[in-house]
């Protein structure tokens, strides 16, 4: 749904030839990923781009949601849950390490006063950890600790499909847990080193080494430069994700 960096593509009074570009596939909006399947329907992460996406991709209907971690491009949306619990009348899981439960109370206090007010979202913390898989509606999830910097962020794998953003390191016990993937989305962020983020050539690195059907490059900055001119040099199954787009995967 959002393929972008935490500022999204144009980026605020910039004029690069990326924020001007009239391609809509070099507008980016913050990075989330919608998932379904027969019996599920989720979404990563939820950005201050939520409710522009929902609405975007016609959604209403949203099982649970699995947060990464707790920075505002990935958590920003808490208050767009509640059409969800005014359409069903329940509350929304939300599947989060304690460390990011523990700032989404100190972000969001009004969402888990004792009593919180008529028309506040209403959501159902769920405590995730790297070494414990979990299952949504019959559907196994693995997660995958990667480092954001120094941060403890969670990938995903669901079979075959293995969803990783915001991350510069993975440890070898974690590597582990992908390998056989045979859809990868991973983060890019530009061509430049940078302290918290893949660049374009160490996720060309990683995704050689998975060797995946497709990989799919995402939270793409806007210093990455134009969509088709970087298309056009990536391996044959890269692609560079772009918002809205639709990955079938078979097992």
């Amino acid at each position: 749904m959002g393929t972008g960096t935490s500022q999204g593509t144009p980026v605020i009074g910039c004029q690069c030839a990326v924020c001007i570009s009239k391609d809509s596939k070099d507008k980016r909006l913050r990075t989330s990923i919608f998932i379904s399947g027969t019996n599920l329907k989720l979404c990563i992460d939820i950005g201050p781009d939520f409710r522009q996406q929902m609405l975007a991709n016609n959604i209403d209907e949203l099982d649970a949601i699995l947060l990464t971690h707790e920075h505002n491009d990935h958590i920003a949306g808490m208050d767009d849950v509640r059409p969800f619990n005014f359409k069903h009348n329940k509350d929304m899981p939300i599947y989060a390490t304690d460390r990011v439960q523990k700032v989404l109370h100190e972000r969001f206090p009004y969402i888990f006063e004792a009593r919180p007010y008529p028309g506040a979202p209403r959501v159902l913390l769920k405590t995730l950890s790297k070494d414990k898989s979990l299952v949504i509606n019959g559907t196994s999830i693995l997660p995958i600790e990667v480092l954001h910097g120094k941060m403890s962020v969670l990938g995903f794998r669901i079979g075959n499909f293995t969803y990783i953003t915001d991350a510069k390191t993975i440890h070898n016990e974690e590597f582990e847990k992908i390998k056989g993937t045979k859809y990868l989305v991973l983060n890019a962020l530009h061509h430049e080193e940078h302290h918290s983020h893949f660049n374009l050539q160490e996720a060309l690195a990683i995704i050689e080494e998975i060797n995946p059907t497709f990989a799919y490059l995402t939270h793409i900055s806007h210093q990455m430069g134009k969509y088709l001119s970087v298309q056009e040099t990536l391996p044959k199954n890269v692609l560079l994700a772009y918002d809205n787009l639709t990955i079938s995967v078979s097992n």
